[in-house]
C-alpha cells in the first residue's frame, strides 16, 4: 500500500520531501488511512478536523477520536466549529455547499498561517468512478467525465490510485480503528445510491466496473489536454473582441466540425448552458436579432455575427436645466456650453447646434419606440429605429442608442450618429450649443 501511494505521488508530482503538508482528517477509514500512510512514508505533516455540528453527539464523537488519533501520533492537530446550518441560511446555499465553502476557506487560510504547501484530502478511486457516474446521469462534456483530478491548486489527492477496499485492507492489517459517518450508510442522495446500489450491481456484471470506469476517465483526460489545446486555438482565432463586446461570424462558426461544442466553450464561462447553446444552434438561420441572455451576458444572433455582451443597468434619463457638466453613467458625462464661436463640429462624440428657439431642461435618455427626428442633410422625418438599421446598428446598439432632447420633445441629437436637421448651424446662427460627450473611469 505505502509502495502504491508513493508511487502515485511521484508520478503526479504531488508532494515535496522538505514542505509542510496539511491532512483534511475527519476521522473516517479515508482520512485515517491518507494520515497514517503519509506519516509512514516520512512526510512532515500536520492535521485539521472541521466540526460542523450537523450529527450532534456524532460529530463531537469524531472530534474526539481524531483528536486521540493525532495525540497518539504525535501529529499536530488543528480544530476549528462551524455552525454550518447558520451559515447556509445566511449565504442561501445547501448544507453541503455551505460546509464546503466553510471547509476549503479554513483551510487555505490554515495553510497561509503555518506555511503548509498543500492540503491533502483522501479523495480515492471509488470516489473518481461515483463523480463520473454523477455527471454521465446529469449529462455532461468532456469535462465532466475526466474523473477527478489528483491536484487541483492546493488540494492534493494522494490515495486517487488505490480503491476504498484496499484501504479497508490496510487499515485492519495495521490494527488501526476508525469512525463511520452513519449518513454514508442511507441511500438517501445520489452518490449514496450510486455507492451502495449501483457500484455493486456493476461489479457483479464486471468485476473490474470501477477499474475500467476509472481507466475510461483517465483516457478522457488525456482526449481532453488535445480538445482544450484546439479548442483555444479556434476561439483565438475566430472570436473578435472590442472592449466588453465579442463576436463570431455565422459562417465562420458553421464550418468549424461541432459548432454546437465550439459555442458551448465560449460562452459556458459567461453562465449560458446547453439548452441555451442549443437554441442558438437552432436560430442561426431562422432567428436573426434573437437575444439570448445569462445573469451576466446577452448574445445576440444578428444578420451575420454573434455577439456578446455584458448586460448592463438600465440607465435612467437625465434632467440638463442649464449649461454645464453632468453624468449620465458612471463612464459617461455630457459637458453642454454655449459659444459665440460658430465652429461645426466634425467629430461623432460633439454636436453644434444653433441655440436659437432651444429652451432647457434639455434630456439625455435611451431611444424609444416610435422615435423620430430629421437628420442632418435630410428633408422630412425618419423614424431613429430606421435610420439605425441603415447604419447597419446591431439590435445591442440600437438598444443603447442616446438621444437629447429639447424641453419640447424634439430630439438635438441622436448621440455619436446625427444632429438635428432644423437646429443645424446656418449663416444666420449667432450662438452655438455645443453637448460634447467624456468618457470617464
Amino acid at each position: 500500500m505505502l509502495s502504491k501511494v508513493a508511487d502515485f505521488i511521484a508520478k503526479h508530482q504531488l508532494l515535496s520531501s522538505s514542505g509542510l503538508h496539511l491532512v483534511a482528517l475527519s476521522g473516517g477509514a479515508d482520512s485515517v488511512a491518507l494520515l497514517r500512510i503519509l506519516r509512514d512514508l516520512d512526510y512532515r505533516i500536520e492535521a485539521a478536523h472541521c466540526n460542523f455540528h450537523l450529527r450532534g453527539a456524532e460529530s463531537d464523537r469524531d472530534e474526539q477520536f481524531v483528536k486521540d488519533l493525532c495525540n497518539s501520533l504525535n501529529i499536530p492537530l488543528h480544530l476549528i466549529h462551524f455552525d454550518t446550518v447558520e451559515y447556509a441560511s445566511l449565504h442561501q446555499v445547501s448544507i453541503e455547499m455551505a460546509a464546503r465553502e466553510l471547509r476549503y476557506g479554513y483551510f487555505r487560510q490554515l495553510c497561509q498561517d503555518i506555511g503548509a504547501e498543500t492540503v491533502c484530502v483522501a479523495h480515492h478511486r471509488d470516489d473518481a468512478v461515483e463523480t463520473f457516474l454523477m455527471n454521465l446521469l446529469r449529462g455532461s462534456g468532456i469535462h465532466g467525465l475526466t474523473g477527478i483530478r489528483p491536484k487541483n491548486g492546493l488540494i492534493v489527492r494522494p490515495l486517487l490510485g488505490v480503491s476504498r477496499q484496499e484501504i479497508v485492507d490496510y487499515l485492519h492489517s495495521i490494527g488501526q480503528d476508525y469512525v463511520t459517518d452513519s449518513t454514508n450508510l442511507h441511500d438517501d442522495v445520489l452518490r449514496n445510491k450510486l455507492r451502495l446500489n449501483v457500484l455493486p450491481l456493476l461489479k457483479d456484471i464486471n468485476p473490474s466496473a470501477a477499474e475500467n470506469i476509472d481507466k475510461t476517465a483517465r483516457f478522457l483526460q488525456e482526449t481532453e489536454k488535445i480538445f482544450d489545446s484546439f479548442m483555444q486555438t479556434a476561439l483565438q482565432r475566430l472570436v473578435r473582441t472590442e472592449g466588453q463586446t465579442q463576436s463570431v461570424s455565422i459562417s465562420a462558426l458553421l464550418q468549424q466540425p461541432a459548432p454546437a461544442t465550439f459555442l458551448h466553450e465560449w460562452l459556458s464561462p459567461y453562465g449560458f448552458n446547453t439548452a441555451q447553446t442549443q437554441q442558438m444552434i437552432d436560430g442561426l438561420n431562422s432567428h436573426p436579432g434573437k437575444t439570448i441572455s445569462s445573469v451576466s451576458h446577452t448574445l445576440l444572433i444578428d444578420r451575420e455575427m454573434l455577439i456578446l455582451e455584458p448586460v448592463s443597468d438600465p440607465s435612467k434619463p437625465i434632467r440638463i436645466p442649464e449649461p454645464g457638466r453632468y453624468r449620465f453613467s458612471s463612464e459617461m458625462l455630457f459637458d453642454v456650453k454655449l459659444s459665440n464661436d460658430i465652429t461645426i463640429s466634425k467629430l461623432d462624440d460633439c454636436a453644434t447646434i444653433d441655440a436659437a428657439n432651444i429652451q432647457f431642461p434639455l434630456t439625455v435618455r435611451l431611444v424609444q419606440s416610435g422615435d423620430a427626428f430629421c437628420p442632418l442633410g435630410m428633408e422630412g422625418h425618419k423614424l431613429v429605429s430606421d435610420f439605425l438599421t441603415d447604419r447597419k446598428l446591431t439590435l445591442l446598439e440600437k438598444h443603447r442608442q442616446l438621444v437629447v432632447t429639447a424641453a419640447n420633445g424634439n430630439i438635438l441629437w441622436l448621440v455619436g450618429q446625427r444632429p438635428d436637421n432644423r437646429y443645424r448651424i446656418t449663416p444666420q446662427t449667432t450662438q452655438v450649443l455645443i453637448i460634447k460627450i467624456e468618457n470617464v473611469g
